[in-house]
């Protein structure tokens, strides 16, 4: 599903905004959470982020959205096991106050790390909850709840 069909979210050619979108080959995936201001970089390193679900989750960050295992309500959901994440990466795994938009927790988001995400001995860095055999961090594009969070937060009408 793309933003333009599913939201009101619509992205257009550049030719005065003073805030745009910047995308660019770089060095990995990443985006700045929320809007900056001016020219703001998404990296999009050739061949490893140009993907819809790396590319849909860039822009929702840029669109303000966090990852799901750091949201408030994450200890219901998930554990996060620190003792197999890779020395300096625990920040991806630290909870932050966040509104979830009256939305639940949702393993299929786009915007769910994989269970093994930064593991620096082959073993899970997340379990899921209740079920600890749930597939996390698999969405190809984005789940019905990233779509519903951004028609919610852009107040889109009529998505």
């Amino acid at each position: 599903m793309s933003f333009h069909k599913s939201t009101c979210i619509r992205f257009v050619k550049r030719r005065y905004h003073w805030s745009y979108l910047y995308f660019f080959p770089g060095w990995g995936c990443w985006s700045y959470l929320g809007r900056l201001g001016g020219r703001q970089p998404i990296s999009l390193q050739k061949g490893g982020c140009v993907y819809r679900r790396t590319v849909q989750h860039e822009v929702l960050h840029a669109l303000g959205f966090h990852h799901e295992q750091v949201r408030s309500d994450r200890d219901q959901h998930a554990t996060i096991l620190y003792q197999n994440i890779q020395p300096g990466l625990e920040p991806n795994f630290m909870k932050v106050s966040t509104n979830n938009l009256g939305t639940p927790y949702d393993y299929n988001s786009v915007m769910h790390y994989g269970r093994y995400a930064f593991s620096k001995n082959r073993q899970p860095t997340i379990i899921p909850k209740p079920n600890p055999n749930a597939v996390i961090g698999r969405a190809t594009q984005m789940s019905a709840n990233d779509i519903k969070r951004v028609n919610i937060l852009y107040q889109c009408r009529g998505y």
